[in-house]
């Protein structure tokens, strides 16, 4: 039990003592800096994942000529539209 409150007193007068006289300056600018970097990374990537799951990255690409021919038959014959009737309403 002593060794390891031992252990645990000396890691934490190793952090206290970096908020004393002993602040390095430059070990937390670069840590922010690169905590900034991160984050501004990870942001990027979300607006452009969300950017291509609305927009599509090709659509009209990557969709298959069947699929163009099968809805072109679907409009024509009316087939999956809801009626405007107001008989089944």
């Amino acid at each position: 039990m002593v060794p390891i409150l031992g252990a645990v007193l000396s890691v934490l007068s190793a952090i206290t003592g970096q908020l004393g006289p002993n602040y390095d300056p430059l070990f937390y600018d670069v840590m922010i800096y690169i905590f900034g970097t991160i984050m501004f990374t990870v942001f990027l990537l979300a607006v452009i994942a969300y950017w291509l799951r609305v927009h599509g990255w090709a659509y009209k690409d990557n969709r298959e000529r069947w699929v163009d021919e099968l809805d072109r038959h679907f409009e024509k014959e009316g087939i999956g539209l809801i009626p405007d009737n107001g008989k089944y309403w």
